[in-house]
Formats: C-alpha cells, structure tokens, sequence
C-alpha cells in the first residue's frame, strides 16, 4: 500500500514511519514542512531506503497536496501534520486553525479527488475538555475543548466526520491521550524535564503540579494507528488510551528519582490559562474491535525513555540552542520552561 504520512518528521509521524517500514511492506510517502518539531533527525537512516521518500511540504498547499498524492499514487493517508503544542496556541491561534484545520481540509479534499481508499485523522483526547475526579472519555463523550489547540483538533475532526457523510470519503479519527518516547521535542512535558534535570536547569511546573493526564508510550500509539489503518471501520472514531493515569508532579518526581537528582529542582510556577484538570481514556472500543492493546507499563516505558535521551544527548542538546531557547525565553521570560501536560 502506498501510505502518505502527514507530519512524519514530528515525534509520532517519525515513530510511525519507523514502525511502517520496518514491519510491513508499504511504501511511505512522508510530506513534512519542517517546522519547529519536524526534525529529520528523528528519521535517521531511512535516507535510502528503497520503500521510503521524503517530500518537504505544507499541507497547507491545496495544489501540492493534490499533486503529490496523485503522483505517487496514494492510496491512504495517515494524518499527524499539526501544530500541537497548548502553550504556542495560546501564543498564536490563527496558525493554529490554518494548519490543523485548512490543511487538513486540503487533505481531505485530495482523498475525495482521487478515490483514495483510506483516510486516518490523528487526532487528541484533549478535544473532549477536562475531566472531573471519575470517569473516562469515550467516543461518545461531547466535544469540549479548552485552548485554540484543541479547539483546532476539534475542528479538524469534524470535518473529518462532515466529509465521510456527505462524501463517503473513508475517513477515521483516532483520539490518544499523552504520548512520550524516543524522538519527543524537548518542549514537552517528560523531555522537558529530563533535559532541564541534565542541564541543572529547574523544573517549572505548573499550578500545584496535579493535573492529571493518560500516558501512553509512542510505540503503542503507533501500534494501534496500525491496527486502524488496516482494520478500523470508516467513519469511526477510536480512543486509544495507555491506562496509566499519572499527575504532572508524579511524573516530575519519577523522573527526578530515575535520574538521581533531587526534587529541590522543582519549581512552581503560574498555571497555564485554560488549563485541564484531568484526561483519561476509555479505550476499550478498539481493544474489543481491533485486539489491541498497550504493551507498556508506565513506570517502564518512562525508565526506558529516560535511557535514550540519555543515550541521545546531541540529538536534543541542537534541538535546546537557538531559536528554540530564544522562544521560550520571550513566551516566559526568567521563569523557565513550562511543561506541556
């Protein structure tokens, strides 16, 4: 199958390339703009491979999405191209709603062009707002989002949704809780914080650090994508969730202890505007469907995260020097970097 990747150069489009190429024999099409979080760093020695190209590009370009999708002959689509980070939506909603929402329209509108036969929407649980102290989000949950981020997603989704009704364009969504793993930009929550603990840097934390997330390791987000992009039923939503419920400071403790540091790092800062309580995942739909389920525990899949940046220092030391400490010293000035979470 050839399989266009959207946004593969990021952190799950790179684990999900990685996954397509050495587990199957689809040919991967990766179209990525390279902004901020797309690094091809994260695609290291797939250059010449034999089922693989690389395409730098905006889906935000209608006529070079259309182009390249027929070219190389696409026969589904596999959607992670996003700004994706709260904090910067916050900062600048309108890029927000032109690449999540616009460009993800330009996809879909070349999938119905072509007769292309599968279409999955990477989407996020954030869409579904905060959760009180009970209870998980199901598909069925009503859509709530809080930031320019997740309103964005919401969006995108429902266009989505719109184009498989009334064009019975084969679209599914999936919605995954808090992803970490190998290859995760250094602005979020779990790298930012065992970079900064290497640096001796603090660890800013917001509000009073409980805000509750889903923590699902990268490698079984990619394995359930897969499970979808092969077996999930169009016009379906799926969640996928890790089952490991875990507070912002639970977290930050965890990793301060695996890397012998001491909790004194820790720094408490003003908490983000329209900030969640609390996610968690009901992903019992597509383990009943599809037969997935997550592989990794979280006090492992963690202690195996912090052994590769570890491993991988001159990967994130590039990615920590220039515009990108330049941008977090003018969003929060002396106050450090934030977690994502």
């Amino acid at each position: 199958m050839n399989v266009l990747v959207a946004g593969g150069a990021g952190f799950i489009g790179a684990n999900f390339v990685r996954r397509l190429l050495a587990a199957a024999q689809d040919r991967v099409v990766n179209l990525d703009l390279l902004t901020y979080a797309g690094n091809l760093e994260n695609l290291a020695g797939l250059e010449d491979h034999p089922r693989y190209r690389f395409v730098r590009g905006d889906i935000g370009d209608a006529a070079l999405v259309r182009e390249l999708c027929a070219a190389e002959r696409v026969e589904a689509v596999v959607n992670f191209a996003a700004e994706s980070h709260v904090d910067r939506s916050v900062d600048a909603p309108r890029l927000f709603l032109e690449t999540n929402v616009l460009g993800t329209q330009n996809l879909l509108a070349a999938a119905r062009e072509l007769g292309i036969a599968r279409f999955v929407q990477v989407s996020t649980d954030e869409v579904y707002g905060s959760l009180g102290r009970e209870g998980r989000f199901t598909e069925q949950s009503p859509l709530a989002p809080n930031s320019p981020y997740a309103a964005s997603k919401a969006a995108a989704d429902l266009v989505c949704r719109a184009y498989h009704h009334t064009f019975g364009l084969p679209v599914i969504v999936t919605r995954c809780s808090n992803n970490y793993g190998p290859y995760q930009f250094p602005e979020k929550l779990i790298p930012l914080m065992i970079t900064n603990a290497l640096a001796g840097e603090p660890l800013p934390v917001y509000g009073d650090g409980l805000n509750v997330r889903d923590w699902i390791h990268v490698e079984d987000h990619c394995a359930a994508l897969e499970a979808v992009l092969r077996r999930g039923q169009p016009g379906e939503v799926y969640n996928i969730g890790g089952d490991g419920e875990l507070t912002n400071l639970e977290i930050v403790r965890l990793l301060l202890k695996l890397l012998d540091r001491p909790e004194s790092l820790i720094r408490f800062v003003p908490d983000r505007p329209g900030h969640d309580r609390r996610y968690a995942i009901d992903s019992a739909k597509i383990r009943r469907e599809l037969g997935w389920a997550p592989g990794w525990r979280p006090a492992e899949g963690i202690a195996a995260t912090v052994r590769w940046y570890l491993e991988h220092r001159p990967w994130w030391e590039k990615i920590r020097s220039g515009a990108y400490r330049d941008y977090y010293e003018r969003l929060y000035g002396h106050g450090g970097r934030h977690g994502a979470a």
